[in-house]
């Protein structure tokens, strides 16, 4: 795993701090009612103490960053199309936006990014991660917000957090199989629409079928596995 930010210069007495983010560490959050990520994200603070700091953050898949074997290309069609147009069609993909309450501190911090995920297959991400065997996936995370600190006669100020601030991270694939694999065990979800339901439902009932995967194994035959 590897994260990557920028230093910035000390900012002139009594100016806003000036913060940097750094992700240390990533796992699956214990106890989440689903499943959720957990990100440490280490913030310092060049040009004094903080009192408290409203955090926007941005997460997004650098898909760019990374390279891809045959059957990734071949379930990635979907997303990005055929290969020959990833040149062009390869791009980063939006994850989620979250906000986070950052308690004050005087030069650095650590605090935890939970980010909730779901293993939805209507959805990017979870098509993105499904791809991948093996390896990680780059990860930007672009910071925005506000900060507030304390001016040299005490009075409480406010200053503003650009969205240039960002770092890196390389999250391993085996931490999202971890965690789809503790909360749904052996399984994946697909929404279909009432009327595919309603007919794969009755497919189900004439059959006798004890099961959804026995229904399902016997269309597959029928309809033809992608080569």
């Amino acid at each position: 795993m590897e994260a990557r930010t920028r230093r910035p210069a000390l900012p002139a007495p009594g100016a806003s701090p000036e913060l940097t983010f750094r992700i240390e560490e990533a796992g699956v959050l214990e106890y989440a009612v689903g499943p959720t990520l957990r990100f440490a994200i280490a913030i310092e603070s060049h040009g004094g103490p903080v009192r408290s700091v409203a955090l926007n953050a941005q997460v997004r898949i650098a898909a760019t960053q990374r390279s891809y074997d045959a059957r990734a290309q071949k379930l990635l069609m979907e997303l990005f199309g055929p290969t020959e147009q990833w040149g062009r069609s390869l791009r980063s993909l939006h994850w989620a936006n979250v906000t986070l309450h950052v308690p004050g501190f005087r030069e650095r911090t650590v605090v935890d990014l939970a980010l909730p995920c779901t293993y939805d297959f209507e959805l990017t991400v979870s098509k993105y991660f499904h791809a991948l065997e093996d390896g990680e996936v780059p990860l930007e995370f672009l910071f925005g917000g506000t900060v507030f600190y304390a001016a040299p006669d005490g009075r409480l100020q406010i200053g503003r957090i650009g969205w240039d601030k960002d770092a890196e991270f390389r999250l391993p694939v085996t931490v999202w199989d971890q965690m789809m694999d503790r909360y749904f065990p052996n399984s994946a979800w697909l929404r279909l629409q009432r009327e595919s339901f309603d007919r794969l439902y009755a497919y189900k009932a004439a059959g006798g079928f004890v099961s959804w995967e026995h229904a399902l194994d016997a269309l597959l035959p029928k309809t033809g596995e992608a080569e």
